[in-house]
């Protein structure tokens, strides 16, 4: 491959729902820029981003795989990521390594959850977003009425970029022809109101426009079109059909000549300072010739390459055999190899400047989300973290075979390395291991990974609910412990007072003792007493949260005054305190919206309430879908996956996160607290 600079690369995501076509839309890109003889299939198992065995036999895509191109001079680094809600945070985290969000809608089913999701993630991130209809060779579509609905839901600054012509055997191209056939809808009639909203971004361009009645020149174009995708006034929309190949050379050459490069997007949102103090903002420059600014989002553990990380270079050049720093780490690793990423394929190159996508292997310091640079100067430089879910299904796994525990420990950190969305607890007073992700599909992914690559097999059963205790009244208690046998005996005495605080504000202590009646040693061993009882739960077992303490006096002996007796003290007063304060359990309340077919919205939205759900909206979509929106109890939706397919004809998908937590219903707290009994051992 030709050397580029920063000016000449490109960086995108293909994103959308799955079944897009995402993948083969690589595959027609790959293809038309001669990267591969030809192209592969899904069905075969044969395309350059789906190499993965799970992914061949899965059918659609489990990760994001990392593919170049060349084109008009130009190289186009692309990131093919997967569509099904399930491993969304694969597609999130690939958003950090790009300029331009490609939202792939599928001209069939028209926009789908992913689709709207993506687009929101892309605005939040404040990255050019360009929308490309995929299979326009399909029969029986309405692309007028998707291209109205596209506008509709995204905005009007949604507007054709070109137009399927000749019954979708190829596109005519707007921006640069005011005249021509097309399959609907006016080709001048959008050539005009592209050119009318492009310049609107400047002023001079405008009045010159005005004036003359001209269409400006390409050249002068090319600035307030880039401002224009990048302030989010213009989201282009171009067709495509990755089977047949129509509109592939059009959309290359959109890439090539109007995306952004490095140099033109949105500025990544780096800042300086650590979390919880004080941070700056902090511009990273696209010149080569700076220090190094690196930003890893994603990491992979290869087989037989080991840890790899893959990054986007933001400032300096990344070249073979220096040395890079991760994060504030003090020692520095050699760059051995540098690669350039080909689907499962490692180029091997010499450097990497702004703008480019690469990855180092085996080294282990690197983790997802850091920052690699090649100065102390750049220590504390982070770059905003991104907003994923939060992995709320999950499973108790334990392994079939004694002995394998350790081996389960390090194979799920490794997946948990890998995916932020994949979360490992361990929960000692149940003794239960419990995975977490985004849905049943994720966590059968996982598990098959185990299974497959590691060969790991694993027993797995329903968690217990991360349900929670916290009070609403303040009260106050006191206890002395005392204990004599035979010489020097245990004594101390705690009074305390709890709060509430409000939901999600955590634990206070607060040492509010005056005279020295407890001595400020032993302040420490009462502070443990009462995290180890709010750790342990009163109620039904379930950590207490949401709740301040505030020790005001006490008692001390001389000769017996112990570490151990203010620990159990504090521990007995607060559990004394909070069986006064009204206390209550709160259970994990998810978001959760569905869409399905309308007919099933009735059964839906009755199975929901009989769960305990709450319906907030419904929204009707293209081809006789509907979306629910609503919250319910998590400990309802152990069965929903199968559910859901029996009452839509397995034509239905949801997804779920994080709300909030709220109180139980007064009968399931009795049947938690029944099940519990507290410890009350003083020893």
């Amino acid at each position: 491959m030709a050397k580029h600079t920063t000016e000449s690369l490109r960086t995108v995501a293909l994103v959308g729902h799955g079944a897009a076509g995402k993948t083969s839309l690589a595959e027609a890109l790959l293809h038309a820029t001669g990267a591969i003889p030809a192209k592969g299939t899904i069905e075969r198992g044969s395309t350059v981003c789906d190499f993965d065995a799970q992914e061949k036999e899965a059918g659609h895509s489990l990760n994001t795989a990392v593919f170049s191109i060349e084109h008009e001079a130009t190289r186009i680094h692309a990131l093919d990521t997967p569509g099904y809600p399930d491993f969304v945070g694969q597609a999130i985290a690939a958003l950090a390594g790009v300029d331009t969000a490609l939202i792939v809608i599928n001209a069939q089913t028209g926009i789908e959850l992913m689709s709207e999701r993506m687009m929101r993630h892309a605005a939040e991130r404040k990255l050019c977003r360009m929308i490309v209809i995929n299979k326009i060779d399909a029969d029986n579509l309405d692309l007028p009425g998707l291209v109205a609905d596209i506008r509709e839901r995204f905005g009007k600054q949604c507007m054709l970029l070109d137009l399927p012509a000749h019954g979708a055997a190829d596109v005519v191209e707007v921006l640069e022809h005011d005249s021509g056939d097309a399959d609907f809808a006016s080709v001048a009639a959008a050539h005009r109101a592209l050119i009318d909203q492009i310049v609107e971004e400047d002023e001079d361009l405008l009045a010159q426009y005005l004036e003359d009645g001209a269409d400006p020149s390409g050249e002068a174009l090319h600035a307030p079109f880039e401002k224009a995708l990048r302030e989010g006034h213009l989201i282009p929309i171009l067709f495509t059909s990755a089977r047949t190949g129509a509109g592939i050379r059009e959309l290359l050459h959109v890439l090539a000549t109007l995306a952004p490069n490095p140099a033109e997007g949105n500025p990544p949102p780096f800042h300086k300072g650590e979390p919880g103090g004080e941070i700056e903002a902090f511009h990273a420059e696209p010149d080569a010739g700076k220090h190094v600014l690196a930003h890893v989002f994603k990491v992979v553990a290869d087989p037989y390459l080991g840890k790899i990380g893959v990054f986007r270079v933001h400032q300096g050049t990344v070249k073979k055999d220096m040395q890079l720093f991760v994060g504030d780490g003090k020692r520095p690793f050699k760059v051995a190899h540098l690669y350039r990423l080909q689907g499962k394929d490692t180029v091997e190159v010499d450097a990497l400047v702004p703008g480019d996508i690469g990855a180092v292997a085996k080294v282990e310091e690197i983790e997802f989300d850091c920052v690699l640079h090649d100065s102390h100067d750049e220590d504390h430089i982070h770059l905003l973290p991104l907003e994923f879910p939060r992995p709320m299904a999950g499973l108790a796994v334990e392994t079939k075979k004694k002995g394998d525990e350790q081996r389960l420990f390090d194979v799920l950190a490794k997946l948990a390395m890998e995916d932020p969305t994949f979360v490992v607890e361990r929960h000692p007073s149940s003794n239960e291991t419990v995975i977490r992700g985004l849905g049943d599909m994720h966590l059968k992914a996982k598990l098959a990974r185990m299974a497959g690559q590691y060969k790991l097999e694993v027993d797995t059963r329903p968690p217990r609910i991360a349900y929670r205790e916290t009070i609403a009244a303040p009260a106050e208690a006191a206890y002395r412990h005392k204990k004599q046998s035979g010489g020097a005996g245990q004594f101390g005495e705690v009074h305390l007072r709890v709060e509430p605080l409000e939901r999600g504000a955590g634990f206070v202590f607060v040492d509010a003792v005056k005279g020295g009646v407890i001595p400020g040693v032993f302040m420490p061993a009462v502070e443990k007493g009462v995290r180890q009882a709010l750790a342990g739960g009163v109620v039904a077992g379930y950590p207490v949260e949401d709740v301040k303490v505030t020790v005001f006096d006490g008692k001390t002996h001389a000769v017996d005054g112990k570490e151990v007796a203010f620990t159990i003290a504090g521990r007995k007063a607060v559990v004394e305190a909070i069986r006064n304060a009204r206390p209550s359990v709160l259970e994990p309340i998810v978001s959760i919206e569905i869409v399905a077919p309308e007919a099933a919205i009735g059964d839906l939205t009755g199975d929901l309430a009989g769960r305990r759900g709450h319906i907030t909206g419904t929204d009707g979509r293209a081809h006789g879908f509907a979306a629910i929106t609503g919250e319910v109890p998590l400990a309802e939706l152990d069965d929903y996956q199968s559910r859901l397919k029996s009452l839509t004809g397995g034509r239905g998908s949801y997804v779920i996160d994080f709300a909030r937590y709220a109180a139980v219903p007064p009968n399931v707290q009795q049947q938690l607290a029944s099940r519990f009994q507290l410890h009350d051992d003083d020893e």
